[in-house]
């Protein structure tokens, strides 16, 4: 199965060393699917976990996953739940939880929950949301995640912020307001990738701001840093 660009880039950012990783809101499980395969070695320790709110959809799912992933071959379950309602202390090991696909307020509600109802838990977020990519950010800080990776991917025109993060401060790993290494262009097609993104996110901003926002005032304080940087 061919992943998108986002999900390639989404699978690429997962280490090995999770015993259990949570695909939320996995609507058909492309990415749990390929983590799977991905994860598939003799004696992983992996278990990937399938969540998803929509009866319906969970129901498709593990249908296919018996058939072409049996679990005497892999190492997978399926819950269908709100994801901020992740079972996290009924599973020992260190833990992943992917959310993608949804905007980054909702992230935060999701965020939000999870850490209230596992204050002692060590846990990573791998996060790519939709949009409000500013907030996110702004929230994450407040809690003093600290970043581990982060990725900027355009894909069929639209652009995602992908970030690695966790739930344990560590001050040489602070999260930036706008980001730093999505910045870093490796290539000259990457670099205008970078261009066309801080261009259209500036013009969001900028007609927010008309409404009276607060936030999108800030937002292009800072983002403005970043095109100053650029030349």
């Amino acid at each position: 199965m061919k992943l998108s660009k986002r999900l390639e880039q989404l699978k690429s950012m997962v280490a090995a060393d999770y015993q259990h990783i949570w695909d939320c809101c996995c609507d058909h499980g492309f990415l749990g699917v390929a983590l799977l395969t991905k994860n598939s070695e003799p004696n992983s320790r992996t278990t990937i976990h399938f969540v998803d709110i929509v009866p319906e959809l969970m129901q498709t799912l593990s249908s296919k996953l018996n058939h072409f992933y049996p679990i005497k071959d892999y190492t997978w379950q399926t819950h269908c739940l709100d994801a901020s309602h992740l079972p996290l202390h009924k599973y020992q090991g260190k833990h992943l939880i992917i959310i993608a696909g949804v905007g980054g307020d909702l992230m935060m509600r999701f965020i939000d929950t999870i850490i209230k109802n596992h204050p002692n838990t060590n846990i990573d977020f791998l996060l790519c949301p939709i949009h409000h990519q500013f907030a996110l950010r702004k929230y994450l800080r407040s809690y003093q995640f600290s970043l581990k990776k982060e990725n900027l991917t355009e894909e069929n025109k639209r652009f995602y912020e992908i970030l690695l993060v966790s739930n344990q401060l560590d001050k040489n790993a602070e999260i930036a307001p706008i980001g730093e290494a999505i910045w870093r262009a490796g290539s000259e097609q990457q670099a205008i990738i970078c261009k066309n993104y801080l261009k259209k996110t500036l013009a969001h901003y900028q007609r927010i701001e008309l409404g009276g926002s607060a936030l999108a005032t800030e937002a292009i304080k800072a983002y403005k840093t970043q095109l100053l940087n650029d030349r």
